[in-house]
């Protein structure tokens, strides 16, 4: 029997029985449709949490260090040594954050200060704050190193304080009052949360949003206005921008060292951590979570294979005078086999289309619901999809195939 034959009998007999045939490819249409959706979810919160990261900075170190009672001034040797990496780092800011409780305000307008979530993060930075915490101005100019040295009176500021504080106005040349000290402003950051939104049901999805927000409601100031807050603490938090992520460990490796030598543990402390640890990390608890998702829709996969496995014995059943006629007049046993793995294949090849078609439609629904993204399944989830059902058909079509070649010309003329 030519190929062409074979397939055109596929076809008339899937489509003798459409009823039945439907119900067959559901399990397929379902189970391919589970594995698209349940894995494109995982790839769009590891692009969610990826967001999340890049937007507090990405090749970025923290460098927690101080020490008291000594001659060594740890941010300034902190500066001089970055700056030694000029091959490696591209900047290092102090990152001197205001806990105490703050007074905001513009004319009649004072920004709230009780609630964590619209509370203003007040930062003391400098020059180099916007580049290693990964803010890009919208208007206005950025803090200058003369800033940093005259301790000028500027400031910057987030999107959000910029709307809390301002409305539609221009916020450039105008003066806030923070603590009864004036402030200019002198340049207005972008948001970092615009156009996201979080899923009411993923606690994750919220909390990712709700802390990009925090970060559009923050005033920088020239961080040697220190003396103004904190009591006059000195700042003991840094932010070391490295220019390639590979030099990353090398960097981290090369700060713990330096700072082991010029700090007596005794006398202060130090640590030093890179958000792209978190990130390997979480990556890690994605893939499995990605091969756990993809585990449990496999198993619609296995539900609708023998779906097809049992329609196939059936119509096996249907057709055994038709088996017992063909190899009475010369068929071989592989043309058998050959036709019903065909027609198996078939069935799931038109169910995978149908399940492909409806995991792509899912996906773009569950990208909005959860992400407020456009989510499309990747072409890897895509072609190994359809690979996926054309091998059910195969595998579970060769048991029934099997035994329709086996079955004795004799025995199967006999039957009714």
């Amino acid at each position: 029997m030519k190929l062409g034959q074979a397939v055109k009998m596929a076809a008339k007999s899937i489509f003798s029985n459409v009823g039945r045939s439907v119900l067959t490819m559901l399990g397929i249409i379902i189970g391919l449709a589970a594995v698209i959706i349940l894995v494109s979810y995982a790839q769009g919160q590891n692009a969610a949490l990826k967001a999340y990261y890049e937007s507090m900075g990405t090749n970025t170190i923290s460098v927690y260090a101080y020490s008291w009672g000594g001659s060594t001034d740890v941010g300034q040797a902190l500066y001089d040594y970055c700056l030694g990496m000029g091959d490696k780092v591209a900047g290092v800011t102090p990152v001197g954050e205001v806990y105490r409780e703050t007074r905001i305000s513009y004319e009649s307008k004072t920004l709230p200060s009780d609630d964590w979530n619209t509370r203003t993060t007040l930062c003391l930075g400098s020059d180099q704050f916007s580049m290693c915490r990964e803010y890009t101005l919208a208007r206005g100019r950025d803090l200058s190193f003369l800033d940093i040295k005259r301790s000028n009176q500027v400031c910057v500021i987030g999107s959000a304080t910029a709307e809390d504080l301002f409305s539609f106005a221009d916020p450039i040349d105008k003066t806030i009052s923070i603590n009864g000290l004036p402030f200019r402003v002198i340049g207005v950051y972008q948001s970092k949360a615009a156009g996201i939104t979080a899923n009411s049901k993923d606690d994750m999805s919220q909390y990712m949003v709700e802390s990009m927000k925090r970060q559009d409601r923050i005033i920088v100031l020239p961080y040697t206005m220190t003396r103004y807050f904190n009591d006059n603490q000195p700042i003991d938090q840094y932010t070391v921008k490295v220019k390639n992520a590979d030099d990353i460990s090398v960097v981290v490796t090369g700060l713990k060292g330096f700072l082991s030598g010029i700090i007596d543990t005794n006398r202060g402390g130090y640590g030093v951590d890179s958000p792209q640890t978190s990130i390997n990390d979480q990556n890690e608890a994605n893939a499995m979570q990605q091969r756990f998702l993809g585990g449990i829709a496999a198993i619609s996969l296995l539900v609708g294979g023998i779906g097809i496995m049992n329609i196939m014995l059936v119509t096996v059943t249907e057709r055994t005078r038709e088996i017992g006629i063909r190899k009475a007049i010369g068929a071989e046993r592989k043309s058998i086999i050959v036709q019903f793995l065909i027609e198996a294949a078939m069935i799931c090849g038109i169910g995978g289309i149908f399940g492909i078609g409806v995991g792509y439609v899912g996906t773009l629904i569950v990208g909005k619901l959860s992400f407020n993204i456009i989510l499309v399944p990747s072409p890897a989830i895509t072609v190994g999809a359809a690979a996926i059902s054309i091998a059910l058909g195969l595998i579970f079509g060769m048991y029934p195939a099997i035994k329709a070649s086996g079955l004795q010309p004799v025995v199967a003329l006999r039957a009714d």
